[in-house]
């Protein structure tokens, strides 16, 4: 998809769109990615973006659902000791400015996480900045990752573009595309 920075961006077979930045490029053209995923990749730095389908969390109020999604990342990138986290910010969202409206509410986490990629010994620190939408009515919470390497370890296979910080995404860019999602076909979640 390398495309105009601000034309919406079919997701999900069309059911939800929303206007990337420059230089995103669809990572399934490249490799794999989970059915409740949608992953995109800058072309010139490590930067990414992540739209992804998880389930409702019911237990959890909604001012902490972004903390608890945030957890369960760290989980998964195997970043849970003391240390390795660190949330530095989270601030509801007005549904005034958010196309989609018909989340009951939505959250946007900062934090940092100290991650390898693709399994490697060499750790890189990445702020992280997530975008939480809270549908109940589809027993669906929406999320949507911006991984923004910030210290890139010299032995990580993301040294080489360590370097090539051509034009990086900013938190403008990853604020338009939250304020842009928009949901096309409900039927998207069953």
């Amino acid at each position: 998809m390398s495309r105009c920075a601000g034309q919406p961006h079919p997701l999900f077979g069309g059911a939800l769109s929303a206007a990337f930045p420059h230089s995103a490029k669809d990572t399934s053209e490249l490799r794999e990615i989970p059915d409740n995923q949608e992953v995109f990749a800058h072309e010139h730095t490590d930067q990414s973006l992540i739209v992804e389908l998880v389930e409702y969390q019911d237990q959890v109020a909604d001012q902490d659902a972004a903390r608890y999604h945030f957890e369960d990342i760290a989980g998964s990138n195997k970043a849970l000791e003391p240390g390795a986290f660190e949330v530095t910010s989270v601030v509801p969202l007005s549904k005034s400015e958010l196309s989609l409206s018909d989340c009951s509410s939505a959250w946007m986490l900062t934090g940092t996480q100290c991650v390898s990629k693709f399994n490697e010994e060499a750790r890189n620190t990445v702020t992280l900045h997530l975008g939480l939408f809270r549908l109940p009515q589809f027993s669906t919470d929406v999320l949507i990752s911006f991984n923004d390497p910030q210290r890139i370890s010299p032995e990580s296979s993301s040294a080489a573009s360590a370097e090539t910080h051509r034009e990086p995404w900013t938190v403008q860019d990853f604020q338009r595309l939250l304020q842009t999602l928009t949901l096309h076909n409900p039927g998207l979640f069953g």
